[in-house]
């Protein structure tokens, strides 16, 4: 660890460590590069801690005469860091030595020695050894060379802000006033006007103020402290001036530079809510989001979009299709932003358009297979479902499209498609018919299990004619091929019954069982084949004599049998309703029972490598005692019910998204109290468009309650940590702050005695993936007095993390250090997660993904399932992916999960498993799983101490 500050960081082996005798040889020595490299190791020694006293007269005596320019570099670098002033705080004498060397390097006739004394001169800070060389630095300021000029206005400006600078050069403001009306380099201007703006503001505004016209003339560097000096002028000081400020920003807009033009829109924001500085501020990211190349710089700019987003909607819609244009780049998380900006700022007036680009992009992504098109795709897939569902009116455009995605090798947007089918299919009654005929004509495509359920649903749900009802027979007894699925032949070989056997047993194979987990929390069991794509020459794309199902069902996925013994139970008791020939009706009763009794027949077989699950066993026997005996009120049930939860399932998502969209929407309120200006009664002479605008939007923000601040006083006492006794001669206390990767503790100490406490300095060291910023500094203080101490950490995980430490002080009277040892400051993993809200397939995607699970049992006395599942909701600070409808109703198990983010981007999935015993006690497990093992650790730890009651 670094013990000392320096302006540059040399590298140090460790490993060998050079001896002061070795050095000083080299040093005493001729040869310039070993002198270099002894130079070298002496100052990383420095560095690390180590003194070498007795270095100083051989380098004052042998390295100080050198001419090499590396060597006097490194001769500044050394005086830098050597300790100047002895035990007391007096200058050592033989300082006096650098201060002779230090003058004639100033009157140096090689600039690069002046430059790099003069810059050195700005990392001094003792009066006695630049008192002496302040004439030759002001010498300097009048140089030809204008390296030696901008070095020379920074030493002037440092040597001002020392205690006692003022004093030292009186009239400096004025010489670099006059120094810069006269500077023609751009870098020695620059640096001038920071002099002035940093040690006499009121003369850098003047100046500026004088000059308006030729700011857009000025270089880039002299822009930006410019900008640097409007935003703390404005912040400082609300005054008359705001909008000439503005007006000089908005003509830097047109810089050719582009960190000129993205400050100055910054700057906008941050000052002005008027429409006009606004849209400038939008126009100006909007360009810079398609003129850059680079991706960082496309990211940055779209998080400032998404900044403006949410304060100023109404102007962001104007731009929705400029922003569009960034989906251009092939980066995904470029384009990921794109979408999630874009999405917000839909409106009925824009959609089409939108759409319409949406579409383009869709098509683009079937031709040339680019890598992550498939991903790609499956953002576009939901952005335009979103479009549809806020409006219907352009579901007619797109569905069509999106279907021919239905067989997409890409298994996750073919979900994605089935999913959009299925709620349009349901909110829009106009497209049903057009939706159904053409999921019929391409089903046979559809090659994953998942969307094959999806597309069965859908089949058996809305095929309400006669001609679709038999169609959608038709269709799966084609995808079924012939029966039976396999025959036994004379050896006693199993061999499928279509033409291809060698598929057929290449498929079978592939599968393999492992857990998954259904939207209700619950386990069931799922084929990996009916996750991954079938390759190309598994099935021949319209053959009928091995279709998709036949094949998916020779792969042991018998959850698909049951959905496909559910459909074809609906599609025949349907048929019963709309047809009139009761020979044909049979026929179909018949068919199906084939079908069901072949797949029962397929699960028992030794044809696969597992049987039949029971779950769908049951399903399709219950199917084929259906199909032999229907009542009214199980045709009821199988025609109505079902759809009518698919009903209620929209309905409470549509609920549950007004909302969340309620709650953004609500805004902090003024206080009754609050003064407001009435902007009619000002008076508007002399003032733009601009300002006038500004003025208004500063009044309504004031009525509104913009500028209130949110932190609530009360909340703060309340994370007051007590890091010593009450009896301890030294009292400390913190307030910990957690802001995303940072944590501030506002640490008051307080001495308790009647002494003066010397060198008191407060020692922290840390657990966990925390880090502290800054070296403890060492304060002197008075009898019975306190004193703020801040300590900043960075936190890189969310893994909970310990900060621990001691108060170390001296006394006058006692010649030992005396040491205070703190509590420690458990640092909680809730302040770096918040609610989320994902999807039940990536929720199910990201289940099987990750490696670490943290199974913690239930041990609590709460004895409602419910009451229970709100307390581990609220403790540990999670959203509820289960609908409530679904947790409705008393049957003595509860299945539900739960699903946060943290500020790291990392995921934390909860699946919550309650079941009632006898006694009324609650037992089952909560399973907590994530990418990382801090957070599953750290969770299931503040689950255990919380779940014990309803308070604790």
């Amino acid at each position: 660890m670094m013990e000392k500050s320096c302006s540059l960081l040399v590298h140090f082996d460790k490993g060998t460590p050079a001896i002061a005798n070795e050095i000083k040889e080299a040093l005493e020595g001729n040869d310039v590069l070993a002198k270099i490299d002894a130079m070298k190791k002496a100052v990383s020694l420095l560095l690390n801690g180590e003194t070498l006293p007795q270095l100083f007269i051989t380098i004052i005596r042998y390295v100080l005469p050198s001419e090499d320019h590396t060597i006097q570099r490194l001769l500044l670098l050394y005086l830098e860091i050597i300790d100047k002033k002895d035990a007391s705080g007096k200058l050592l004498p033989e300082m006096i030595l650098i201060c002779q060397n230090l003058r004639n390097n100033l009157q140096h006739p090689n600039e690069y020695i002046r430059g790099v004394t003069l810059r050195f001169l700005c990392r001094l800070h003792e009066t006695e050894i630049i008192e002496p060389l302040i004439p030759s630095v002001l010498q300097n300021l009048e140089h030809r060379h204008p390296f030696i000029r901008r070095n020379a206005i920074f030493a002037v400006m440092s040597i001002y802000k020392l205690p006692q600078g003022d004093q030292l050069l009186v009239d400096a403001p004025e010489m670099i006033e006059k120094a810069l009306s006269t500077e023609h380099d751009q870098s020695a201007k620059r640096n001038a006007f920071l002099m002035l703006f940093t040690c006499a503001q009121e003369r850098a505004i003047n100046y500026l103020f004088s000059h308006v016209d030729k700011i857009s003339e000025w270089g880039e560097q002299l822009q930006m402290v410019v900008l640097e000096l409007i935003r703390k002028v404005c912040r400082t000081d609300k005054g008359e001036k705001k909008g000439k400020y503005i007006t000089i920003i908005i003509s830097l807009l047109n810089s050719p530079s582009s960190a000129v033009v993205y400050e100055c829109a910054g700057t906008l924001v941050s000052l002005s809510s008027a429409p006009t500085a606004i849209k400038a501020a939008a126009n100006t990211y909007g360009q810079l989001l398609l003129s850059q190349s680079d991706n960082n710089v496309k990211l940055i700019v779209l998080d400032r979009l998404q900044e403006l987003k949410s304060s100023h909607r109404e102007i962001m819609v104007d731009l929705v299709m400029d922003v569009l244009r960034a989906l251009s780049s092939p980066n995904l998380d470029i384009r990921r932003k794109t979408l999630d900006i874009i999405l917000d700022l839909i409106t009925a007036r824009n959609v089409n358009e939108i759409v319409q680009m949406l579409k383009k992009e869709v098509v683009k992504t079937q031709s040339g297979e680019l890598e992550k098109n498939g991903e790609y795709r499956q953002m576009l897939i939901q952005a335009i479902h979103s479009c549809a569902i806020k409006f219907p009116e352009v579901a007619s455009t797109v569905v069509h499209l999106l279907m021919d995605f239905l067989g997409d090798s890409n298994i996750a947007s073919a979900s994605d498609v089935v999913i959009f089918v299925r709620e349009i299919i349901e909110t829009n009654p106009k497209l049903r018919v057009s939706i159904v005929t053409r999921l019929l004509d391409t089903f046979y495509q559809i090659r994953a299990a998942r969307v094959c359920v999806g597309a069965l649903w859908i089949t058996g749900e809305y095929c309400l004619s006669l001609s679709e009802v038999e169609s959608g027979i038709a269709t799966i007894k084609q995808c079924l091929g012939e029966l039976p699925f396999f025959s036994v032949t004379e050896e006693g070989e199993v061999t499928d019954t279509s033409k291809k056997p060698p598929q057929q047993a290449s498929s079978i194979t592939v599968s393999s069982r492992r857990p998954a987990i259904l939207s209700d929390g619950t386990y069931a069991t799922q084929n990996a084949a009916s996750e991954t794509a079938f390759s190309a020459p598994t099935v021949v794309h319209g053959s009928l004599s091995s279709g998709n199902l036949r094949s998916l069902l020779l792969t042991g996925d018998f959850f698909l049998a049951a959905v496909l013994a559910c459909t074809l139970t609906k599609l025949v008791l349907r048929l019963e309703e709309v047809q009139s020939s009761k020979v044909e009706v049979n026929k179909a009763v018949t068919q199906a029972l084939l079908v069901m009794v072949s797949m029962l027949q397929l699960g028992q077989s030794s044809v696969l490598p597992h049987p039949i699950d029971s779950d769908s066993y049951d399903r399709i026997l219950l199917c084929i005692r259906l199909l032999s005996n229907t009542g009214d009120d199980i045709r009821k049930i199988w025609l109505q019910s079902c759809r009518q939860s698919f009903v209620k399932m929209l309905s409470e998502k549509q609920l549950r998204e007004t909302e969340e969209l309620k709650a953004k929407a609500q805004v902090s309120h003024a206080q009754p109290d609050d003064l407001i200006d009435f902007y009619h009664l000002k008076s508007r002479k002399g003032m733009s468009q601009l300002e006038l605008e500004d003025e208004v939007h500063d009044d309504l923000k004031r009525a509104t309650g913009e500028f209130i601040n949110d932190g609530n006083d009360t909340n703060k006492l309340n994370r007051i940590i007590q890091l010593t006794g009450f009896s301890d001669p030294v009292y400390a206390e913190a307030y910990v702050t957690v802001h995303h990767y940072d944590i501030v503790l506002d640490v008051t100490v307080i001495n308790r005695t009647k002494a003066t406490l010397q060198n008191l300095c407060l020692e922290l060291a840390t657990m966990g993936d925390l880090k502290l910023v800054e070296r403890p500094q060492n304060y002197a203080l008075a009898p019975e007095s306190s004193k703020q101490i801040k300590a900043n950490i960075k936190v890189s995980s969310t893994e909970t993390g310990v900060i621990f430490g001691n108060i170390v002080y001296e006394t006058s009277n006692v010649f030992e250090r005396t040491v205070v040892v703190l509590n420690d400051i458990h640092i909680d993993i809730m302040d770096y997660i918040s609610p989320a809200f994902c999807s039940d397939n990536a929720f199910r995607t990201m289940w099987a993904e990750f490696e670490w699970e943290n199974k913690v049992a239930v041990n609590t006395t709460i004895q409602d399932e419910k009451e229970f599942l709100d307390h581990i909701i609220k403790s540990t600070n999670m959203k509820c992916l289960t609908a409530p409808s679904v947790l409705d109703g008393e049957c003595g198990f509860l299945a539900a999960n739960l699903y946060a983010k943290s500020v790291f981007g990392e995921d934390a999935l909860v699946n919550v498993s309650l079941e009632k015993q006898g006694d009324g006690k609650l037992s089952g497990y909560i399973r907590i799983r994530s990418k990382t093992q801090g957070i599953a650790l750290s969770l299931g730890d503040k689950i255990t101490l919380k779940q014990k009651g309803g308070g604790s």
